[in-house]
């Protein structure tokens, strides 16, 4: 037990003073890239998907 309220205490004074933690202003750059960056893969696989599906359903039409 004594072990765990070792690792307990070090543990916590490591997050208390040795972490360097990020400002708000850069946590909130990071989120917004990651939401721009986010949406236009997602568009881009949107678009790729849709081409996909155009293309098949011509070929299935003229075939």
């Amino acid at each position: 037990m004594e072990k765990v309220k070792t690792y307990l205490a070090e543990s916590w004074d490591e997050i208390k003073n040795k972490v360097t933690w990020s400002k708000y202003s850069e946590l909130q750059g990071s989120a917004i890239l990651v939401l721009v960056a986010s949406t236009i893969f997602a568009l881009v696989i949107g678009a790729i998907d849709w081409v996909f599906k155009t293309g098949l359903q011509w070929f299935y039409r003229e075939f």
